[in-house]
């Protein structure tokens, strides 16, 4: 998808943080018409007012990413506003850190339905959408660098965000045939609000191990995290490599070190195996199979 002017971008967690900057690089920058759900209104309505005097194509849908049904009214109204949606962004994340022998259930839950079940959501939603269109796609998944580096305290999150990288990577080999491209965006340290994602945290999931709405964990769990680039950097980055098609979007390089160490970790363990006296068999058995 190099040429993205005139043509429809739904970014869910579109009202703030990272999908926010999206919002404003692919609707000002690239020209494309732009759908923000977002399942706060507050920043919904933040943002709107950031685009009301901008020569932009943009219109708010809210929407919690975990009700499957209100999704599709979500993407009902896109299509009645602009049109067929080509681009699906599926941006929006939470996080809550703390030890996991704490976590409740609703805490996994949390993290998941909206990490990784929202994304399934979106594709469920839109993919047999943009086949039945025609006109080809894409889609742009925003797991993280807890893909591939884990860190204490983080086990839920890096659950969710590692099977957003499995899931982009086979999606990729399975919609190519329809000449929808597929993107994993794996930030870093983002400047962004997620250290307040709590505030989000729908009731269904009140039962919880770790913090609530702290303002001094908020202003510790910032200061991890403002250093980071800015959303809108990031931002035109995505764009870049949604029109190169890229499978992996990684402008971190900061963690190949960490990254190195774990693949050299994963070949260790492979090839502690290569003479067991099963392996040939099995290997020939792969290559007359086309495996």
């Amino acid at each position: 998808m190099r040429d993205l002017e005139g043509k429809v971008a739904f970014i869910t967690g579109g009202g703030s943080g990272v999908g926010l900057g999206q919002a404003k690089v692919f609707a000002l920058e690239a020209g494309m018409k732009v759908v923000i759900a977002d399942i706060r209104q507050d920043h919904l309505d933040q943002a709107m007012d950031y685009f009301k005097d901008k020569d932009a194509a943009v219109h708010p849908v809210l929407l919690d990413i975990t009700d499957r049904e209100a999704y599709v009214k979500a993407a009902d109204e896109a299509e009645k506003v602009f049109g067929p949606v080509q681009l699906l962004c599926n941006t929006a994340g939470v996080s809550q850190f703390g030890p996991v022998e704490n976590a409740t259930y609703d805490d996994w839950d949390w993290q998941i339905d909206v990490n990784l079940k929202g994304v399934i959501n979106g594709i469920v939603t839109f993919v047999p959408r943009m086949i039945k269109h025609g006109q080809g796609g894409h889609i742009l998944n925003t797991a993280s660098m807890s893909a591939f580096v884990s860190t204490p305290g983080a086990t839920i999150y890096t659950t969710s965000k590692y099977a957003v990288r499995g899931l982009s990577e086979n999606l990729r080999m399975d919609l190519s045939k329809h000449n929808i491209g597929v993107s994993c965006l794996c930030p870093g340290g983002v400047n962004s609000n997620i250290h307040e994602a709590v505030l989000s945290r729908q009731k269904r999931y009140k039962n919880t191990g770790y913090y609530g709405a702290d303002p001094e964990v908020f202003k510790q769990l910032k200061s991890a995290i403002d250093w980071g680039i800015d959303p809108v950097d990031l931002a035109r980055i995505a764009l870049e490599g949604i029109r190169r098609n890229d499978l992996w979007i990684l402008p971190f390089p900061e963690f190949i070190p960490t990254v190195e160490e774990s693949n050299r970790l994963v070949m260790q363990a492979l090839r502690r195996y290569e003479d067991h006296p099963d392996v040939e068999r099995r290997r020939k058995i792969m290559e007359s199979r086309g495996l």
